[in-house]
């Protein structure tokens, strides 16, 4: 199996095509579609590359999936479903993310919160077939309940549950999170796989400036990560997720981006002059004030 990263620098996050250079089969993980929240434009900068590549190397895409419910940056997902006739995957746990946030938005007579939206829905354990190689699922809850890390081969995907062994972790105080919860779901990858298994993330945020790097290993993250080494407590690792959520900044683009990633990548349906909403809430929406479980 061969993995190809393609960087957006503007939210930081790292998309993967995972594929089979034989039988040139593959899946794509947390793809982005470039949205300008000051101007309201939207452009397929970020995947046209990826789409290139795929027709070049003659790939056949099975799957693209989303690790969870991303709030920095807009899905891709219908982008690749439709130009690719790929199937879309999340964590099942979405409806959790879907019902928090049709609150939130006030979405709840049009958006149907059974995951409907997407054609997989994956629980923890469960097993997608990708010709050549196998997708396994694991519920890694505690970013968000719905956070899937996929594992293909010695590889992981594990979205923004382990960043990069010197930036950490991610936080844990959108809706539905649990520093609790993301200490157990990491204790559990570093306790249940192999320490040569290579863990692949979803951001790089380049601390220090440092060159771009998203690869590392689970051996590496429970030696080094400066959150959450494998001497790390888990009452003080809550501890210390608390107060740096407290002091974290909402995402940028969580507020449009949310309410588009629940719905697959969907938008709002156009009006009768082709005009497309998305909603602003007003004092509606706080982090960080909410107890650990």
């Amino acid at each position: 199996m061969k993995i190809e990263a393609f960087h957006d620098p503007r939210t930081a996050t790292l998309t993967y095509l995972a594929f089979d250079p034989c039988e040139r089969v593959g899946v794509l993980i947390d793809p982005v579609l470039d949205f300008d929240a000051a101007s309201g434009r939207r452009s397929t900068c970020s995947a046209e590359p990826i789409a290139r590549f795929l027709e070049r190397e003659e790939i056949e895409l099975a799957y693209v999936l989303d690790t969870h419910a991303h709030a920095d940056h807009v899905t891709a997902m219908p982008f690749f479903r439709d130009r690719f006739d790929a199937q879309t995957g999340i964590g099942r746990e979405i409806v959790a993310v879907q019902r928090a946030f049709a609150q939130v938005f006030d979405l709840e007579e049009r958006l149907a919160t059974d995951g409907r939206q997407f054609d997989q829905l994956l629980g923890d354990g469960d097993q997608l077939d990708c010709g050549p190689f196998q997708i396994d699922a694991i519920h890694t809850p505690g970013h968000t309940p719905a956070c899937m890390t996929y594992r293909i081969g010695d590889a992981l995907f594990v979205g923004d549950t382990l960043f990069q062994p010197d930036y950490g972790t991610a936080r844990c105080d959108f809706p539905g999170g649990s520093a609790g919860q993301l200490w157990d779901s990491i204790q559990r990858l570093y306790g249940e796989l192999p320490p040569t298994t290579r863990v692949f993330t979803c951001h790089d945020y380049q601390p220090g400036g440092r060159a771009l790097a998203y690869e590392s290993t689970l051996g590496e993250q429970r030696r080094e990560n400066v959150q959450i080494q494998e001497s790390v407590e888990r009452q003080d690792f809550i501890r210390f997720r608390l107060e740096r959520d407290l002091a974290l900044d909402m995402p940028s683009l969580m507020l449009p981006a949310i309410q588009v990633n629940i719905q697959a990548g969907e938008w709002p349906d156009s009006d009768a002059k082709g005009r497309t909403f998305l909603k602003l809430p007003i004092d509606a929406f706080a982090i960080g004030d909410g107890p650990d479980r």
